[in-house]
């Protein structure tokens, strides 16, 4: 297998397995503590948690973004 497809092929893996275990935590965590949903009415620590998850999701892209640059370099 060429370099550059192995390379992209790597990216690829880790972005979907970093994606996939993101969603894990933050799906548990917020279904253990009952942070998820929204039965007995909104909650600080509800608001922490979906706060968490747009700051937390920014950040994931950030990352996607600064690993995927070099490929983009790699291309052109």
């Amino acid at each position: 297998m060429e370099p550059d497809v192995a390379l992209f092929l790597k990216k690829i893996v880790w972005s979907l397995s970093t994606a996939l275990v993101w969603m894990l935590v933050n799906t548990l965590f917020g279904i253990r503590f009952r942070y998820l949903l929204f039965e007995e009415g909104h909650s600080f620590g509800s608001a922490i948690f979906y706060g968490w998850l747009v700051v937390s999701v920014f950040l994931m892209l950030k990352l996607y973004r600064k690993w995927w640059k070099d490929q983009d370099r790699l291309v052109r």
